[in-house]
């Protein structure tokens, strides 16, 4: 089979447009990841403790429901996952997404953009919500790569 999947979730749209970009270097489908109720600025705002994202942050056991179930994972063998750093890890819609299909058998390999932070320990918070997929810490892609960068990037894995 051999296909590949970029997924992603984008909260103001840095990472689809590197999403974007990524899928086409790969040569890879692409499938957004929506949240059911879509975040507005004020539930991203990080400074206020009370905002969305702070409250679901600050539990790392919550999910945010999804707007659809329909990525087709089982056709793929490799997907790209990527998302925006949130406190140093995965928003927890990704949790949200890695339980609602079976990933075994799977490679996963996580891209993120970032205002300043690395993944910390995004593959360690991930792996239990992917049992059976081997998910690996891929790269921070910020600053707009270029198709041909990212296209380095993806052969050399």
């Amino acid at each position: 089979m051999n296909k590949t999947l970029v997924a992603y979730f984008s909260a103001s749209g840095t990472t689809e447009q590197t999403a974007k970009r990524l899928a086409e270097a790969a040569g890879a489908d692409l499938y957004e990841i929506k949240p059911a109720v879509p975040y507005t600025s004020a539930d991203l705002n990080w400074m206020d403790k009370k905002s969305r994202s702070s409250v679901e942050m600050n539990d790392r056991s919550f999910r945010p429901e999804l707007a659809d179930k329909d990525a087709d994972i089982a056709s793929h063998d490799r997907i790209f996952l990527g998302f925006p750093i949130w406190w140093y890890v995965a928003p927890t819609i990704i949790n949200t997404f890695l339980e609602s299909y079976d990933f075994t058998g799977k490679e996963i390999i996580l891209f993120a953009t970032s205002g300043g932070s690395g993944f910390g320990k995004t593959v360690q918070g991930l792996a239990p919500s992917c049992p059976g997929a081997e998910i690996r810490e891929g790269r921070l892609l910020n600053g707009n790569p270029s198709v041909d960068e990212l296209k380095k990037w993806v052969e050399g894995l």
